[in-house]
């Protein structure tokens, strides 16, 4: 009976077989055994073959200037689809004359891309004008450039120098004016420091009443106190603490006794405890003979 067991074929005498693998083929498989090796075997050899033959080709010019061509084309076929076209600009808030001052600023020609728009730098320069408080610049849909302006209103004219300068309740510089008839109807206030006092120059003008059509302006007197001036070269000099409550004081004279209807240049309420009134010289001369005939 033949033996199940299968037997070996005869060795060649002299040689011995060894199951164990080669030293370099062990290596390998240790090498692929370690997760960051089959990473740069399966990824990192890939990816740098790809950079190499990219390089390789980008490096020549032709190549380059294809690629960039192409590039351009595209962008070009994005940026100037419809959708994406500006084909004129709304100014909202703003009377005519800034109007007119950011048209000139801004200096857009109608239609371009969205994508050459740059929102930033055109709210910026809007923002520069002293007569902006605030602006919003953005892309309507439709294609229409939308400046909103929220633009400071003038509250009093600031003679400083030879200058007539606009101002808002803030005491910020709006704009300028060539002739103070062009905005008569606000309030005329000169001197060094009056835009910084705005709030108080409006209280007092406000508190003129019956006299209000006969005042011409404030004056800051050392950058601390006012002086009103009226018609007839009349002068109300007013104190540095609570004057408000001293022009209070010369208005009710005024109604009960028409004070500055009378021959007076200058009343002065510097001094709460004492005031005081000068005379016009004829005014003086009157009351000098009117004395010496007693």
């Amino acid at each position: 009976m033949r033996s199940l067991t299968a037997r070996r074929a005869p060795q060649p005498a002299g040689i011995r077989r060894d199951p164990a693998p080669t030293r370099w083929s062990y290596r390998y498989q240790r090498l692929m055994l370690t997760p960051a090796f089959r990473a740069l075997v399966r990824i990192g050899l890939p990816v740098l073959l790809i950079v190499f033959i990219a390089t390789a080709w980008i490096t020549n010019e032709a190549n380059r200037a294809m690629l960039t061509a192409q590039i351009a084309a595209l962008k070009a076929a994005v940026q100037d689809r419809p959708e994406f076209l500006v084909t004129g600009m709304e100014i909202d808030g703003a009377d005519p004359y800034l109007t007119d001052a950011i048209n000139e600023a801004v200096q857009l020609t109608f239609p371009l891309s969205s994508f050459d728009l740059d929102l930033a730098a055109l709210r910026d320069t809007v923002a520069r004008f002293g007569a902006v408080r605030d602006v919003v610049v953005r892309v309507q849909p439709g294609g229409t450039l939308s400046i909103a302006v929220d633009q400071r209103v003038p509250v009093a004219v600031w003679r400083y120098g030879e200058e007539l300068r606009l101002i808002d309740a803030e005491g910020v510089i709006t704009g300028l004016i060539q002739n103070r008839g062009d905005m008569a109807a606000l309030p005329l206030i000169a001197g060094d420091g009056a835009k910084d006092a705005i709030d108080e120059a409006l209280a007092l003008f406000a508190a003129t009443g019956p006299v209000r059509p006969r005042v011409r302006g404030l004056v800051r007197m050392g950058e601390r106190r006012w002086d009103m001036i009226l018609d007839r070269a009349q002068r109300i000099l007013l104190p540095t603490q609570d004057p408000l409550a001293a022009l209070d004081r010369v208005i009710a004279l005024h109604e009960a006794e028409d004070l500055l209807e009378r021959d007076v240049l200058v009343v002065d309420m510097r001094n709460a405890a004492r005031p005081t009134m000068r005379l016009s010289e004829p005014a003086v001369a009157i009351l000098r003979r009117a004395a010496d005939n007693q």
